[in-house]
């Protein structure tokens, strides 16, 4: 009975900085990030369902990284947010667990789809004429359903497992959200054989993406050698650069928090690099795609201009009438 009612009870969140100097300054900057990420993932979701030459495999599965990105940073940010303008910084039992579900589904998701994406392009490079049946719709939405589906099970799996141990020491996570690790440091029982299983549990869902990523740029790499033409040459690693540089990001973040061992790891680096990808990485992923993708440059750019012929069009009706 005594468990039960522990296990009932709120947690504290202390928030990414435990009483900030200036709250406000802080809440200004992170609301300006977490509308710029939303924003700017709606925007790339937009663009690829209303534009037609962006109605290819590649663009569908960059589609789906959006939308995992900003259920991402709407789990976790606005409640930080809350937290920092609110003296009630509690979290209720079933919220906790809510977010770690969400958490370990979405970031278990982005793993396979930034692996199977790495496939796309191996394909796209290296098999250019077999793209149309490699890569057909029903095998996008396959590997679409194949990651969301990965990374629901470990969700299904680690979040019952980290909710039915007794929290009977302080009530006060050190996270701005219900990351495993700093819930568990609550735990009034060891939890050491726990983490073993989750640490292996973590490497092994890391190893499978790693591979894809690793063997199909591998072959992408030997192909561009092979390559006679410069233009080839330069369309190969224009179409494959942005996707390196979100793998790199992501990868090296997941590395720190799921490899490195304990000894490396402090609250207050734990809650850094989570906040990196968290929050920085959703803002990110669409803004590279966008800078470095002169097709997504292209959809925007006919996009604003069909907004704004529209405009003018009203105000020239506006005035006839008026």
């Amino acid at each position: 009975m005594e468990t039960n009612a522990q296990n009932t009870s709120d947690f504290i969140l202390l928030g990414l900085i435990t009483n900030p100097a200036y709250p406000g300054i802080l809440f200004a900057v992170i609301f300006s990030i977490f509308v710029v990420a939303v924003t700017a993932n709606l925007v790339m979701i937009l663009l690829i369902h209303v534009d037609t030459h962006l109605h290819t495999p590649m663009y569908f599965l960059l589609s789906q990284l959006s939308i995992m990105d900003t259920v991402y940073i709407c789990i976790t940010v606005p409640k930080m947010l809350q937290d920092l303008i609110s003296t009630q910084k509690t979290i209720s039992f079933l919220g906790c667990a809510f977010q770690i579900f969400l958490y370990l589904t979405l970031i278990g998701g982005e793993f396979f789809l930034l692996g199977l994406m790495a496939y796309d392009r191996y394909v796209a490079v290296c098999n250019p004429l077999r793209y149309p049946v490699l890569m057909n719709r029903k095998i996008c939405l396959f590997m679409v359903l194949g990651s969301w589906v990965g990374g629901s099970l470990d969700g299904f799996m680690l979040t019952p497992v980290t909710m039915s141990f007794p929290y009977c020491r302080s009530r006060k996570i050190n996270h701005f959200f219900c990351e495993i690790p700093a819930v568990l440091r609550l735990s009034c029982i060891d939890t050491s054989l726990y983490e073993t299983l989750m640490y292996a549990c973590c490497v092994l869902m890391l190893l499978i993406p790693i591979s894809i990523i690793s063997v199909s740029y591998t072959r992408i790499l030997v192909t561009v050698h092979r390559m006679s033409s410069a233009e080839g040459r330069r369309k190969a690693f224009a179409t494959c650069s942005s996707h390196i540089m979100v793998v790199s990001i992501f990868y090296g973040a997941a590395f720190y928090t799921n490899v490195l061992p304990h000894s490396y790891h402090t609250p207050e680096k734990d809650k850094l690099v989570s906040a990196f990808y968290t929050i920085l990485t959703p803002m990110l992923n669409p803004v590279i795609y966008s800078l470095r993708n002169k097709d997504v440059g292209t959809a925007l750019r006919k996009v604003l201009g069909r907004f704004a012929s529209s405009q003018r069009i009203r105000a020239g009706d506006g005035g006839r009438k008026s």
